[in-house]
C-alpha cells in the first residue's frame, strides 16, 4: 500500500507538470519499478512493445521517462532503462563489462562496441597516451584501415554522429579513471560543433541529466576553418553554409554556456558564419588518402593546436 501510495505521489506531481495521462505514468513506474526489484535492464522501446495500445506512440513512453528522471532526480539508467548502443571502440584498452573480457590491446585497430551497460564496466586497463572522439564512423574506419591506434597509442571512440548516452557515459568513465587528455574531431560545420558541444556540455534535450553525461576535459582538436588554409584545400573543398546551416549556427552562439566555459569556440562559430564556409574532414584526402591520420592529427597533437 506505501508503495501504490508512493507511486501515486509521483505520477500525480508529473501530470500537474506535464501532458502525459496518469494511467500511461502508472505503467511506466510499474514496469521501472519491475526492473529494479529484477535487477533486468530494458530499452525505451521495449517499454514501449509492452503496452503499444496504451502509449500509443515512442514519444509518450521518451516523455514519461525524461519527468520521472526529472522528478526523482536521477539518470536514466538508476532507472535499470538503458539506451541502444551506437558507439565503437578501438585502441589500447582492456575491460570487463559483466564479466566478459574486451581485449582491444591485441587487436588495436578493431572496433569493438561500446558497453551498454556502463555501471557494470571493470577492471579497465590502457598503456594509451590520448583518448581521440572522432564525429563519425567514415573518420573512425579511416584511422582504422591507416593502423591509427597501433602507430599513435591512443584509444579512439565515435558514437556515430550525435553521440548515445552509453557512448557519453562510457567516455566519461575512461577520463574519469584514465586521466588521459582527450581530444575530439569533427567536421567544420554547425552539426559538428553541435555534436562536439553534446560531448562537453550535454544535449539540451537531457539536460537534466548533464552533470552525468558531459566530459568538460575534452578539448577541440579541429576541423577549425582555418585549417583549410594551413592544410591548402582547394576552394572546391569548401561548401557554402546554407540557410539551415546559418539558422542553426546563430542558434548556437546565443547559447549562454559558449561565452562563459567556451569563449574560444564560440570565436570558431562566429569565423565559419562570417566566412559562410565549411568543410568535411574527408576533404584532407585531397592531399592523399591517410593525410588525416599521418598529418593532421598528428602535427595538431604534437604542436598543441587544439582550445
Amino acid at each position: 500500500m506505501d508503495g501504490l501510495r508512493r507511486f501515486s505521489s509521483i505520477a500525480s506531481e508529473i501530470t500537474a507538470r506535464s501532458p502525459i495521462r496518469i494511467d500511461v505514468l502508472f505503467r511506466v513506474l510499474v514496469i521501472v519499478q519491475q526492473l529494479l526489484q529484477e535487477n533486468r535492464h530494458g530499452s525505451k522501446r521495449d517499454i514501449y512493445y509492452m503496452h503499444p495500445s496504451v502509449f500509443s506512440d515512442q514519444s509518450i513512453v521518451d516523455r514519461a521517462i525524461n519527468d520521472i528522471c526529472i522528478l526523482m532526480q536521477c539518470s536514466r539508467h538508476n532507472l535499470n532503462v538503458v539506451s541502444v548502443g551506437k558507439g565503437l571502440v578501438m585502441g589500447w584498452l582492456r575491460f570487463s563489462e559483466a564479466g566478459n573480457m574486451f581485449d582491444c590491446i591485441n587487436r588495436p585497430n578493431t572496433a569493438f562496441p561500446v558497453p551498454i551497460h556502463v555501471e557494470e564496466v571493470k577492471d579497465i586497463v590502457s598503456v594509451a597516451k590520448y583518448i581521440l572522439v572522432v564525429e563519425k564512423e567514415s573518420v573512425f574506419q579511416r584511422l582504422a584501415n591507416d593502423q591509427f591506434c597501433k602507430t599513435n597509442h591512443c584509444i579512439v571512440i565515435t558514437g556515430r554522429g550525435y553521440p548515445d548516452i552509453s557512448t557519453r557515459r562510457f567516455l566519461g568513465l575512461l577520463v574519469d579513471t584514465l586521466h588521459l587528455p582527450t581530444y575530439c574531431l569533427v567536421d567544420c560545420d554547425p552539426y559538428g560543433f553541435d555534436i562536439l558541444s553534446t560531448y562537453r556540455f550535454g544535449s539540451m534535450q537531457l539536460a537534466y541529466d548533464a552533470k552525468f553525461l558531459r566530459v568538460p576535459e575534452i578539448l577541440w582538436l579541429g576541423g577549425f576553418l582555418l585549417d583549410s588554409e594551413k592544410y591548402q584545400l582547394p576552394q572546391q573543398c569548401l561548401l557554402p553554409l546554407t540557410a539551415q546551416d546559418k539558422r542553426k549556427t546563430e542558434a548556437m552562439l546565443r547559447r549562454c554556456y559558449l561565452q562563459r566555459e567556451a569563449p574560444e569556440w564560440r570565436l570558431e562559430l562566429q569565423l565559419m558564419l562570417e566566412r559562410g564556409v565549411k568543410f568535411e574532414l574527408e576533404a584532407l584526402s585531397v592531399h592523399e588518402l591517410n593525410f588525416l591520420s599521418a598529418v593532421y592529427i598528428p602535427s595538431k597533437i604534437q604542436g598543441g593546436v587544439y582550445i
